[in-house]
Parts: C-alpha cells; structure tokens; sequence
C-alpha cells in the first residue's frame, strides 16, 4: 500500500535520507520546507493547513532544536492541525538528554493520533554535514567539553528507523533512544576522522567561554549561539546522553553503523579534503 507522507525538514540531515527513501519505495512524499509550493516555514503558521492537507503520516523535525523557547507551541499548532485534517500518523525526531524536548514529545504522544518518538543522539553527519565540518578541513578542530563522550548515532541509521516506524505497525506510543555502538569523545572523533582521510589534525581542547567567544566573533547569530552553548552546557554531558542502547538493533534488526565505518566512507567522498579559504 502507497502512503502520503509528509517529511517535514524534508532537505535536511535526516529528512532528505527518509525522503530519498520513501520515493524509492513509491511513496508519495511531500516535502516540508520553505523552497517548496506549498511552502511550510515554522515561523509562518498560516500555511501549515495546505502543507498538511491529504497526508496521511507526518515526519517532524523542528528547526533549529525542541530545545528553543516557543518550540512547545509550535509543535501543539502543528498536532491540532494535524487533527483537524485526518493525520493518521505522527513521528517526532527528538534530542538524548533534552528536558524541553521531552516536553514537546508528550504533546505529540497525548495527540490522540498514533506517535512514535525517536529520540537520537548527536549525529556521526555533524562532522561533514554541519557545524564541524569547516575546523575539519581547517585542520584545527577547537572546542570545549573535550572529555564528554556521546554514543553518535549515523543519519542513515536514523532515516531507516524512521521509514520503518512511518510504514509499519507496532511503534504507536513508543519512544526508542537511537545510538550508535560506543561513547567517543571530541578527540576520538578527530582522531578517527584524521586517519581516515589520511591528515594531520589538530585537537585544541577549550573552554566554553572561549567557544562562544569565538562564535560571536564570527558573527553567528545569537539565537544560534544560545542553542550550541545550550546543547554544550546541558545536553552533552547530561548522563541520559551517554547511554549506549539497542533500540536500533530493535527496530531494523542489525548493529548501528560504527562511527569509524562512517568515517571510511565518508574520506572516500574528500569532504574533508578540500580547502577551506578562512
């Protein structure tokens, strides 16, 4: 059976893998994002209803974080949209260690629709999708909490539970905790990451003032700045974050993707090869 799905975040990190995904499959899938017609933009609630008309399952991931103030009521517009038009199905991609997006998650779960929550770890991708890449190809990787360690999970890891808890029964009122195979600190990851790709990298331990120092010279925006600091300050070395479990396992029946399998693939494509001109 064909499903109408939603993806919202639909381009993004784990979006564009479930999307991908889901259009191999033959699924009808829409895309939630602010390059689309219908457009969604979080920040524009008055086009959520055209987004949401005719789909039947919905895969939500909140930009930037749950954590964010004013998350909590966007996720209660959305749901009581998605009630109004017939959303059969909700999945919300939720954060390890989050107390906010806890909360966010009960709003779904309570929705009175069927809701599954996967609730991830920091992603293996932040290392060649995102905030981390560019010290990477830089050379120098700086950055604080250098002895916090965190089960990465891998994004494809994550887009595959998430087709499989979109499409088959069983996962309603769950929450599964995806993980990857073992705790790495910042300086494994470089050190990984290093003879993967064959370069010499630096590893600077630093203080967290020193990092949002360094932000706000750059110019980042300070919402921005309040979530990096927020997820360094209480999320990575909350203890719920350093939990390995097997929910993976659970779910699609084989091991996580190590993170050193990622990074080998990963060096292939020479991401981290390439010149960044500071």
């Amino acid at each position: 059976m064909k499903n109408n799905v939603l993806v919202l975040g639909g381009t993004g990190k784990t979006g564009s893998r479930i999307v991908d995904r889901l259009e191999k499959m033959g699924h009808h899938v829409r895309i939630g994002s602010r390059s689309q017609n219908p457009s969604f933009d979080w920040d524009k609630p008055a086009g959520w209803p055209a987004v949401l008309e005719g789909m039947e399952k919905v895969y939500i991931t909140f930009q930037p974080d749950l954590a964010v103030p004013g998350a909590k009521e966007a996720i209660s517009a959305l749901v009581k949209i998605a009630q109004e038009k017939g959303v059969q199905k909700l999945v919300l991609l939720s954060g390890k260690g989050e107390v906010e997006a806890q909360r966010c998650e009960q709003i779904v779960l309570n929705s009175g629709i069927a809701a599954t929550i996967l609730r991830a770890s920091w992603f293996n991708q932040n290392f060649s999708e995102s905030y981390f890449l560019e010290p990477i190809q830089q050379g120098v990787v700086a950055l604080p909490n250098a002895n916090s360690k965190a089960p990465y999970v891998d994004a494809n890891d994550l887009a595959d539970a998430a087709v499989e808890v979109l499409l088959n029964e069983g996962h309603e009122g769950q929450i599964y905790e995806l993980t990857g195979p073992r705790l790495l600190s910042f300086e494994d990851i470089v050190k990984e990451i290093a003879i993967a790709s064959k370069r010499k990298l630096q590893f600077i331990p630093i203080s967290l003032q020193e990092y949002v120092g360094a932000m706000q010279e750059q110019g980042l925006p300070s919402d921005v700045i309040w979530l990096i600091e927020y997820l360094f300050s209480e999320v990575l070395d909350n203890k719920e974050n350093q939990i390995i479990t097997h929910d993976i396992e659970k779910l699609l029946g084989r091991k996580p993707i190590d993170f050193s399998d990622y990074a080998a693939k990963t060096a292939k494509t020479g991401i981290w090869n390439q010149t960044v001109v500071v």
